[in-house]
């Protein structure tokens, strides 16, 4: 089986074919950057991935980290792994130079972070953690704070977590208990009780920061009284290093399905009254700070659930080249040989099913990177603001559809090994275990579907929809190709039925067929989502058909005839499983929000 992470050819096709990330480097912030650079970041990258993350992804899945009542342990081979992340700058890497970082694009962060993800999700999540809780105080917290704590967050010295969920309040946010009230030397004690803090209590740095909700008395109800605090796991001494131990207590591990390298745990806060916490930016402000992370995280999530799959798929892949068995017409007497079951018609189609899984799920991730960059760094402030526009009408879709594919990829490759992949001596059951936390993680996939439904579709009057049709119009306007122009054809017809679908779920909105609409929110998301991917997929077709018009090795023309194929599969097989969504949501069907809490 090959070791291969990530094909060579697949992050490039997606970077410097369908993105032209190379032309970043024209842009002021990335000026000191080229393509060969970008290389050897990845290079490293794909190295110490290689090297450090994967060769104990299965041993820490299978050794999980422990809890003895006073320290957490967990196998060496994380804080090796770890310390070689740091060591290489990648915590800092979007950073400024003068802060420490490398000044990198998004784009190809996130391609770096594909090569970790792929050879080992749960050591990954700790610098994962660590850089979205920077990011938090980077954009919110007082200069002290920044000064105080980021410097050692993006050096690897500590670590960082975001305290959201509680024992009652889950995704209620506006139900948690957790208070702050203000002490004399204008700090605050945070006392309550947090739960499934991914990396809340670890022996890999000298100290946890983290990023905790709570509510300080006499403020607004519900979400709006809500704020934001630093509360690290030592408090520090006047040097900035840890000192005194906090009022942080793991109450104890919770044992995960999955990702069950990174420590899940449950924290009490000021169980002794003596909890220090640190107000980030303004009194009741926090989940507008907080959606910060969340929001960074929901892309990070999905293009983590992208890659598990991809993984999955492409360990199955290799095992059908090479496991033989059954034979094909007409070659079929007791003598003749056995083939490859690759060559086998529903192999074929487990194995296509999972490539426009996750290889279109890749796409869709990279894509929303970019507008990450183009929000922070293209050249007016028009061009900037629409790509904001864009991202956010777009997130709910690159958490949620990669998250909801990616473990039925995994699923189908456990399929493709058959009874081998039942079994724990291959990886690909491991691969959907870990895949399966990303529909809950950071906003579970319900939700995303109503926001999606409910509010990105129509906020600022549709601006951001009106921006993805122009950008699917452009794409599709640079298809010379038959088979990208058929495709094209054939997703029109569904297109064209989003507009009187708005028009009825607009209307339903607004009236006494509410519960039954946002009942069907799930339906929503099908149909929006199918149909944006289709476009992700005509992206790829198109940028193949025009390498296939020069010359290309028999590799490379293998590699871009099966984007096409793909592309053909995505449309013909998966887009029209949408018309039953279709007829639910412009019959405002009630049969779930009918449904009586006695009849189940």
């Amino acid at each position: 089986m090959s070791d291969e992470l990530i094909k060579q050819q697949e992050i490039d096709f997606q970077l410097y074919e369908v993105l032209d990330t190379e032309s970043l480097c024209d842009r002021e912030r990335f000026a000191d950057h080229n393509k060969e650079t970008f290389g050897a970041v990845l290079d490293t990258a794909n190295k110490l991935a290689s090297e450090l993350f994967a060769p104990h992804n299965a041993k820490a899945d299978s050794d999980e980290p422990s809890f003895d009542g006073e320290k957490v342990s967990m196998i060496d081979d994380v804080k090796v792994a770890f310390d070689a992340y740091n060591e290489a700058g990648f915590v800092a890497g979007r950073y400024d130079y003068d802060e420490g970082g490398m000044q990198l694009p998004e784009t190809i962060m996130t391609a770096c972070s594909g090569y970790f993800l792929a050879a080992n999700p749960s050591t990954t999540a700790y610098p994962f953690l660590t850089m979205g809780a920077a990011n938090v105080i980077r954009s919110f917290a007082s200069q002290e704070l920044k000064e105080t704590f980021l410097p050692p967050m993006l050096s690897g010295e500590f670590t960082g977590t975001m305290a959201l969920t509680e024992p009652h309040a889950g995704s209620g946010l506006a139900d948690i208990r957790t208070s702050a009230t203000l002490a004399e030397d204008g700090t605050y004690r945070i006392k309550g009780s947090k739960l499934y803090i991914s990396g809340g209590d670890h022996e890999l740095t000298s100290n946890i920061v983290h990023l905790v909700l709570a509510k300080i008395p006499g403020g607004p109800a519900g979400v709006g009284g809500i704020s934001l605090f630093v509360v690290p796991k030592y408090r520090l001494d006047d040097s900035g290093k840890p000192a005194e131990r906090n009022d942080v207590v793991l109450a104890g591990l919770i044992h995960k399905l999955g990702y069950r390298g990174t420590t899940s745990t449950a924290l009490t806060f000021g169980e002794n009254g003596d909890c220090h916490g640190y107000l980030v930016g303004e009194p009741h402000q926090g989940l507008r700070y907080m959606f910060k992370m969340m929001n960074e995280a929901r892309l990070g999530v999905g293009f983590g659930a992208a890659v598990i799959g991809y993984r999955g798929y492409r360990y199955s892949l290799d095992y059908a080249k090479e496991r033989t068995q059954g034979r094909l017409p007409p070659k079929t007497n007791p003598t003749d040989p056995t083939v490859p079951i690759v060559e086998h018609g529903d192999v074929k189609r487990m194995l296509l099913a999972q490539k426009a899984y996750s290889e279109g799920a890749m796409s869709l991730c990279f894509f929303g990177a970019r507008l990450v960059d183009d929000v922070h760094t293209a050249k007016t402030e028009e061009e900037r603001k629409s790509a904001f526009e864009l991202l956010d009408l777009l997130t709910p879709v690159v958490k949620a559809w990669p998250s909801e594919y990616g473990p039925k990829a995994n699923d189908l490759a456990i399929q493709v090994l058959g009874g081998s992949g039942y079994t724990r001596e291959y990886p690909v059951e491991q691969c959907w275990r870990d895949n399966r936390l990303n529909p809950i993680h950071e906003g579970t996939n319900g939700i995303q579907a109503l926001d999606l439904m409910t509010r990105k579709i129509w906020q600022k009057n549709g601006a951001g929809l009106a921006l993805l049709q122009k950008q699917i119009m452009s794409d599709f306007s640079q298809a010379k190709g038959a088979e990208s122009q058929k495709l094209i054809a054939s997703v029109g017809s569904y297109v064209a039925q989003l507009e009187p679908l708005l028009g009825t779920i607009g209307k339903a909105l607004q009236s006494e067929q509410l519960l039954a609409v946002i009942s069907n929110a799930h339906s929503f998301m099908n149909v929006f989502g199918q149909i944006v991917m289709s476009w992700i997929w005509i992206r790829q077709a198109i940028k193949a058909e025009q390498a296939l018009s020069g010359e290309v090795t028999e590799q490379e023309k293998a590699f871009y005839l099966g984007k096409i194929q793909t592309a053909k599969y995505f449309v013909n097989w998966e887009l029209p499983a949408i018309k039953r969504d279709l007829e639910l949501l412009t019959q405002l069907d009630s049969s779930c929000s009918d449904m009586q809490t006695e009849w189940f």
